[in-house]
């Protein structure tokens, strides 16, 4: 990866063991803990920073603003941790990394909804963490690979809490840090609805969420679709020059987010989506990190085609702020369920998050019959989402705000965020302390689109001109009866997909023998299943010598139990 952070509880001579200093641009050594980050933006305002003073030393990786007019957050850090403790997290905002040794304490800790992953072992002899989870793992000497966690990865595109693909390598839950010799979470990310003014509470916090991610330098860019979420930050932010959208020139969705670059005056560019946009080789298959699928970094393929130094995004605004985890009440017309903006007053949570992860039941039963896993694929799945869901209960005050937790938790989106801040400083809006404080005191009921809009229309009353073109109407429930009438209807055009075919250009480029020739077997599955695999695979070679425990899984005529 182009950037990272890498470290060890223990002094240079333990962190050398490891690793080259050379393979960083700084590595500071504290009284306890030795760290090297690698970042071409350290130093710069609103991302990466560094500082060691006589009481001790503080690396922050990521994006991340600091109250006043404290240029260094690293230094702002260190010197509010002396004052307030673990309280001082509280007012770190944005998507990060931060470790702090002051010789008394030493830690590391992720921002609330850790949009940053920190990975670590204790495999070694001393606990060894990072932000690169192979990096991590080529510290573990006898890797033994966790058969749960790949089932759940392959059944369902992401691993579930605190686990990885291997025995040995964790990673820190949501909302916590990690000490020498433990895991300790903190309080920052947990619900207590409040009443207020939402939509105007909403507009307010979006505003100052995305000013304070205008100080990023140089030329800026947005990946920019025809939804609601992009078009905030281009309506704020006329220093976009240029937005980018994956997708063929004529396609619907294309159509719409130009027509949207020209009113606020930025350029356009449509990636058509060719091989590239599929194509998961080793680079992209890093940023899944082993625990999430590629398949959501839509725009890896492009990225040397894309001239900006700043990328923005709207990534999982739909969840905090229009309920993509929330459980509606939803009616059959014609065997097709039709959702209605009204919550469910008793949801299942289970199948609520099944629907919302990538979960296919046929898929899964026709991927357990061409491998060596011995589970039946619902009984496994619903059992691990139960487990998982359980343990934020004690996060959230309803079921609903537990299936949102649980989904905020385990999203399965992040690859997408990690690829861009890897390559562009990627401001994530999402993650802003506002924006999130808004969502853990908002209801349920009131995390709507229609609270949205209403935001939307405050911030600029005509962001809304031009609407979704899957989303004519204002109201949900006609979007859903046009696009029913418009698929059953002869010569009228159905809504398009927002993304390119997946099927169709995965068969088109023959990506069966370009990434897994060797699995014959299972070149009957869908694309996105196959993706999974080669992710897997694709991940596992890149730091292990051979794979050969997971791949005799994925062998039909073995045995595992």
């Amino acid at each position: 990866m182009n950037t990272e952070l890498f470290g060890v509880f223990g002094g240079r001579e333990t962190f050398t063991r490891f690793r080259s200093t050379d393979e960083f641009d700084d590595v500071l050594v504290g009284p306890t803990t030795t760290v090297g980050i690698r970042d071409s933006g350290l130093g710069t305002p609103g991302w990466s920073a560094t500082y060691e003073g006589d009481d001790g030393i503080c690396v922050i990786w990521g994006e991340v603003y600091v109250p006043g007019d404290e240029s260094n957050a690293a230094r702002w850090f260190l010197e509010a941790y002396e004052r307030e403790g673990t309280d001082a997290l509280s007012d770190l905002n944005g998507s990060y990394l931060a470790v702090l040794d002051t010789g008394d304490e030493a830690f590391a800790a992720t921002d609330p909804i850790r949009s940053r992953e920190c990975f670590y072992t204790d495999d070694p002899g001393t606990r060894v963490f990072g932000t690169d989870s192979s990096s991590v793992a080529t510290t573990i000497q006898e890797p033994t690979f966790r058969r749960d966690a790949i089932l759940e990865f392959l059944h369902l595109g992401v691993t579930l809490g605190e686990k990885t693909s291997v025995e040995q390598l964790s990673r820190l839950p949501i909302d916590s840090y990690l000490t020498p010799s433990s895991v300790e979470h903190l309080e920052r990310f947990v619900y207590d609805t409040q009443e207020f003014d939402y939509a105007e509470s909403l507009a307010n916090r979006l505003q100052r969420a995305i000013d304070r991610r205008s100080v990023l330098p140089g030329r800026k860019g947005l990946l920019l679709s025809a939804g609601y979420d992009s078009r905030t930050l281009l309506s704020r932010l006329p220093e976009i020059e240029h937005c980018y959208t994956v997708g063929d020139s004529t396609a619907q969705e294309v159509a719409g987010a130009r027509r949207l670059a020209t009113q606020y005056g930025a350029d356009h560019t449509a990636f058509e989506p060719d091989e590239r946009y599929l194509y998961a080789d080793e680079e992209k298959v890093r940023y899944s990190q082993g625990i999430k699928e590629s398949l959501h970094i839509h725009h890896a393929g492009y990225t040397d085609e894309i001239d900006v130094d700043t990328m923005y995004h709207g990534l999982l605004c739909d969840t905090f702020y229009r309920g993509h985890f929330t459980a509606q009440v939803d009616f059959e017309v014609l065997g097709k369920r039709i959702p209605f903006e009204r919550l469910d007053p008793d949801p299942d949570p289970i199948d609520v998050l099944l629907s919302r992860f990538g979960y296919s039941p046929s898929a899964s039963v026709e991927l357990a019959e061409r491998t060596s896993f011995d589970v039946d694929p619902e009984s496994f799945v619903r059992q691990a989402v139960r487990t998982e869901f359980e343990s934020v209960l004690d996060r959230s005050d309803s079921i609903q705000n537990a299936l949102n937790c649980c989904g905020i938790t385990n999203q399965p989106s992040i690859p997408f965020h990690t690829q861009l801040a890897d390559n562009f400083f990627a401001p994530f809006l999402a993650a802003d302390t506002e924006l999130l404080e808004w969502h853990l005191t908002a209801p349920p009921a009131q995390r709507t689109t229609d609270t949205f809009l209403e935001a939307c229309e405050m911030i600029d009353e005509e962001m809304l001109n031009h609407r979704p073109p899957d989303r004519p109407h204002g109201v949900t429930l006609f979007n859903e009866m046009e696009r029913f009438v418009r698929r059953k209807t002869p010569f009228l055009d159905s809504f398009e997909s927002p993304w390119p075919d997946r099927e169709r250009h995965f068969n088109r480029y023959d990506f069966d023998q370009r990434l897994i020739p060797e699995l014959e077997h299972v070149h009957d599955l869908p694309a996105r299943h196959k993706l999974r695999l080669n992710d897997f695979l694709g991940w596992v070679d890149g730091w292990a010598d051979g794979a050969d425990q997971p791949r005799t899984w994925l062998d039909r005529n073995s045995s595992v139990a």
